[in-house]
């Protein structure tokens, strides 16, 4: 099958000031897939930087920049890729996560003939700031329902990223793109809701990486947000699945539970993690002891003097 008979696929990257950083190595990771019949979409936020002579220094048909006049946020700039989109299925990244250069045919070869699904999820690894891999997860998920997904990937069977998704266009143009109560789990509120109503396939393999650093976006968010929008997670898949409603809360509050706990233990001082820990308790109903929280980063620095010792 020639290129050009096979789907396009459209690749968004939203971006705002990173012409000196990561966004020409993202760019030309994204052209020079193997999958050729491509469209990558740069929705540049109005950048104060060098942004625009780093687009003209590309010279590919497939590269489509649009200028923002002015800066519309994060989750507005998401959707304008989505919407710009001309594929029939839709990658969307941050303009410092990587692809491998395989990531798209891998993807688009694990379809069976004239198979549509909502969702295309392979396995991911995390980065830091200067590349050094991190951390490996393969996409080791085994359900035969979206519930069960879902349970999976509260036990680290698989992890999500949008790096590592590909989502069919017309299905996320059909539940209006990105979106969430306060803008923080807008991915996973489109991956649920697609692969509920359409299904998935998975790529067991680690094609994506996912770069961790400080300013990952909602590292410095009230832990009042990052519940509001657990919850309105939680209540999300209740809605889609409800004969799993129970299980899903339950795990759900549990694991949500214990991730507002290590936001807020890396992000706050003693006496603010202290009230932090009340508020998730309340909300969730799920503790742990408040001395491993909130004393974590002093048990972790002594230990690593003790092991250097």
């Amino acid at each position: 099958m020639s290129s050009s008979s096979r789907p396009l696929v459209s690749i968004g990257i939203p971006t705002y000031n990173r012409a000196a950083g990561h966004l020409r190595d993202v760019i030309e990771r994204s052209l020079g897939q193997t999958y050729r019949n491509i469209e990558v979409i740069v929705s540049d936020n109005c950048s104060t930087d060098d942004t625009p002579a780093l687009i003209d220094s590309f010279n590919d048909p497939r590269l489509r920049y649009f200028r923002q006049e002015t800066n519309i946020g994060p989750n507005n700039n998401f959707n304008y890729c989505m919407n710009q989109a001309r594929g029939e299925y839709f990658l969307l990244f941050h303009d410092d996560d990587m692809i491998d250069k395989n990531f798209i045919e891998a993807c688009m070869s694990s379809l069976e003939p004239g198979q549509k699904v909502g969702v295309i999820i392979s396995g991911v690894r995390l980065i830091n700031e200067y590349g050094d891999v991190r951390a490996e997860h393969e996409n080791k998920a085994d359900a035969t329902t979206p519930a069960e997904f879902i349970l999976g990937w509260y036990a680290g069977e698989t992890t999500l990223y949008l790096c590592n998704t590909l989502y069919n266009t017309g299905y996320l143009k059909e539940i209006g793109g990105f979106h969430s109560k306060k803008g923080l789990f807008d991915d996973l509120v489109a991956t649920f809701t697609l692969l509920a109503r359409y299904g998935r396939v998975d790529v067991k393999e680690v094609r994506a990486s996912f770069r961790r650093h400080s300013n990952n976006r909602g590292s410095s968010v009230p832990v009042e947000d990052w519940i509001e929008d657990s919850m309105f997670l939680i209540d999300l898949m209740c809605d889609l699945m409800p004969h799993d409603c129970q299980s899903l809360r339950k795990n759900g509050r549990k694991y949500f539970s214990r991730k507002m706990y290590r936001h807020v233990v890396r992000g706050l001082s003693l006496l603010p993690r202290i009230g932090a820990y009340f508020r998730i308790y309340k909300s969730f109903g799920f503790g742990y002891s408040p001395l491993h929280f909130i004393y974590t980063r002093k048990l972790k620095r002594i230990n690593r003097m003790l092991t250097r010792n």
